[in-house]
C-alpha cells in the first residue's frame, strides 16, 4: 500500500535530462494511481500539459510528498518553500554534486516505489532564519537551508561588524563577511572557506568568518537554539547584502541589526534506506582516497 497518495514532481522545464525523468516518474505514479501535481515552472512542458499545477510557494498545501529532479540548488530552493507545510521531499540528482539530491536517474523509479511504501529514513534538516531589523522593525526576513551569508557586495573593502551570541558579545570583526551554517550546509560554502563538517544531525550552527583581518578568527560551533545578532559598523561598502543559500539576497546598511536563529519548522529529507553521510563524504569529498592509485 503507498503511502502518499498525492505527488508533485519539481524541476526545471530548460533541463531536458530533468524533464525526460520527470516524465518517466509521471507515468510511473499514475500507473500507482496516484494523484500528480507538477509546478508551474514545467508546467509550460507540453507533454505535461492538463495536469495540475501551481507555484512553488503553495504546493505544500497540495500534496504529501514532494519529488525534486535537479541538482542541490533545485532541492535547496524547494525546501525553504516546503519545510512550513511539513511536506516531506525526496532528491533525484540532475546535477553535478548532488549531497541533498543523491539518487542517480537509472534508480528514480525504484527509489521513488521505496518511498511510496514508507522503505526509505526520515532525516529532518534545520533550517536558519533571518531577520534585518530598523529602526525597531522588521524590514525583510528569509529562510536558508543551507546557509545565511553576511558579505560586502561589490566592495573590495572588508566588512565591520560586532557579533553577540543570546546578547552576549562574543567579537568585533573586520573580513570580507560572515557564514551562518546549518549542519547541512557545512558540506557546502562553510566547508570551502574552512568550517568544520558537521553531521546533519546535530543541533547546532556554525559560524564561519571568511578572509578575517586577524588570523586568530576560526569558525565556531554554537548551540541550534542560540540568536546570533550581527550589527554592521559604518562601512564605505556600498552594497552590504545578506544571501540565503545563494539564492535569496537582501540589501542591508549600517546600523541594522541582523538576527539569525534556527527556524521553527524543519524539512523531512527521505533518503535511500542504505544511505550513509560517510559514504557521501567518502565519494563527494574524496576522502581517503589511495595515494599513487594504489
Amino acid at each position: 500500500m503507498n503511502k502518499f497518495k498525492r505527488v508533485a514532481l519539481i524541476g526545471r522545464s530548460a533541463h531536458q535530462q530533468a524533464v525526460e525523468t520527470i516524465s518517466r516518474l509521471i507515468d510511473y505514479l499514475r500507473d500507482q494511481g496516484l494523484e500528480v501535481w507538477i509546478e508551474d515552472e514545467i508546467a509550460d512542458v507540453s507533454e505535461f500539459s492538463g495536469l495540475p499545477h501551481c507555484a512553488l510557494e503553495h504546493i505544500g498545501q497540495k500534496v504529501d510528498l514532494a519529488i525534486v529532479v535537479g541538482g542541490d540548488g533545485s532541492l535547496l530552493g524547494a525546501s525553504r518553500a516546503l519545510a512550513r507545510f511539513d511536506t516531506p521531499v525526496l532528491g533525484i540528482n540532475r546535477g553535478t554534486l548532488g549531497f541533498l539530491t543523491d539518487i542517480r536517474p537509472s534508480e528514480a523509479i525504484e527509489k521513488v516505489g521505496q518511498a511510496l511504501r514508507g522503505e526509505v529514513t526520515e532525516e529532518q534538516r534545520s533550517l536558519n532564519s533571518v531577520e534585518v531589523i530598523r529602526d525597531e522593525q522588521v524590514i525583510a526576513r528569509a529562510n536558508a537551508l543551507n546557509d545565511v551569508v553576511l558579505h560586502k557586495g561589490q566592495s573590495a573593502r572588508m566588512l565591520g561588524f560586532d557579533l553577540c551570541i543570546d546578547d552576549q558579545f562574543v567579537y568585533s570583526s573586520r573580513s570580507d563577511g560572515l557564514i551562518v551554517s546549518t549542519p547541512t550546509g557545512s558540506t557546502a560554502y562553510a566547508l570551502s572557506a574552512g568550517g568544520p563538517i558537521m553531521h546533519p544531525g546535530l543541533d547546532a550552527i556554525v559560524v564561519v568568518p571568511m578572509f578575517p583581518h586577524t588570523l586568530t578568527s576560526r569558525p565556531l560551533v554554537v548551540p541550534g537554539n542560540n540568536v546570533l545578532r550581527l550589527r554592521l559598523q559604518n562601512s564605505s561598502s556600498a552594497s552590504p547584502q545578506i544571501s540565503c543559500d545563494s539564492q535569496v539576497q537582501i540589501k542591508f546598511q549600517a546600523g541594522d541589526e541582523i538576527q539569525i536563529r534556527k527556524h521553527p519548522n524543519a524539512l523531512t529529507l527521505l533518503c535511500p534506506s542504505d544511505h550513509s553521510f560517510y559514504e557521501a563524504c567518502r565519494s563527494k569529498l574524496d576522502w581517503a582516497s589511495r595515494l599513487g592509485g594504489q
